[in-house]
């Protein structure tokens, strides 16, 4: 039975973590899960495993385990980098299985198997083969937040941060670009390809109104809005900027405004709080239910367990990495 005691041991090994995390939690939260990333922090070492972790894990994760962190196109570069006999991915089942399909050599896992993604699920490789059978002339770049059979049904990826660059380079007049709506829709103001897109939506972006900017302006003047592209377009519009996770990441570590918010997932904002308590982030929080399922002690119980572990059916994989790599290799 692993000792999840908060010893003095735990509080010198966590203390540089505490520092950074003080603001977010206070002291009877980190005494109960300091332990829990003290013993993730010495097991993956144990077992050279590597933890890649999502903008939109919480805190205490991000900060507190994570060996790699960024956004899907981060987490799969990194991925097909390393080196590690095991990859804990702390994000949801598509990045996981994206992992898989980069490392089909390497055992691949996923604290909660539950943890979905409305975009991935809103589409099927079914679906993307009567696309093709109805526009078999028309390329088509589908979003890393989907399936590996999908992938694998696809001329292309491409994520948040690199949808306009990629449709750019694509051949002909004329893209289907799936699942994502609203991310085809900001991408067709940006190129002058004509995309056709399928109707998903991913249930946290999609909440967002014009209503939250402008409350947020008359309560917080000067306030700096940064909005993700998979928000609808009139919340875009209101706001000053758009851009993926890693986009806005870069902006707000650039231009260092004073008071900022992000339209995105809420941990997002707590995460660049935490290394920037000299900004005031401004929360119009909407959280992702699938990746809260992502918890401390769940990676603690995935690392000692080494399950959920994520397969992917060879043959997929074969043909899903030729979308994924093809992504990459535009990306560099």
């Amino acid at each position: 039975m692993t000792n999840l005691s908060y010893t003095p041991e735990v509080a010198r090994a966590t203390a540089p973590i505490w520092n950074i995390l003080k603001n977010q939690y206070d002291e009877s939260y980190w005494e109960a899960v300091a332990p829990i990333i003290f013993e993730i922090n010495r097991l993956k070492k144990e077992k050279n495993a590597v933890i890649l972790a999502h903008n939109y894990m919480t805190p205490d994760i991000f900060h507190g385990i994570a060996d790699i962190v960024g956004d899907s196109l981060a987490l799969a570069r990194e991925a097909a980098k390393t080196e590690a006999d095991i990859i804990v991915q702390c994000g949801v089942k598509f990045m996981a299985e994206t992992s898989k399909v980069l490392c089909m050599n390497k055992k691949v896992l996923i604290a909660d198997m539950k943890a979905g993604c409305s975009l991935s699920e809103s589409i099927t490789a079914a679906d993307v083969r009567l696309i093709r059978e109805k526009y078999p002339n028309v390329p088509i770049a589908a979003y890393v937040n989907t399936s590996a059979e999908v992938k694998a049904e696809s001329d292309i990826c491409v994520t948040s941060g690199n949808a306009v660059k990629i449709i750019n380079a694509m051949e002909g007049d004329t893209v289907f670009m799936l699942p994502d709506q609203y991310l085809a829709a900001y991408t067709q103001t940006q190129t002058k390809k004509k995309i056709l897109t399928w109707q998903g939506s991913c249930i946290v972006h999609e909440k967002f109104t014009v209503a939250d900017i402008t409350a947020a302006r008359a309560k917080y003047p000067g306030v700096v809005v940064l909005a993700h592209p998979e928000c609808p377009a009139d919340v875009i519009n209101a706001a000053d900027h758009a851009g993926s996770t890693q986009q806005m990441i870069d902006y707000v570590e650039g231009q260092k405004p004073a008071r900022v918010m992000l339209i995105t997932e809420c941990s997002m904002s707590d995460n660049i709080q935490a290394a920037h308590p000299e900004m005031e982030l401004v929360r119009p929080c909407q959280m992702c239910p699938h990746m809260k399922r992502i918890t401390l002690p769940k990676i603690l119980e995935c690392l000692q367990n080494e399950t959920p572990e994520i397969f992917v059916d060879p043959a997929i994989a074969a043909r899903a990495i030729i979308p994924i790599q093809r992504m990459l290799d535009l990306s560099k």
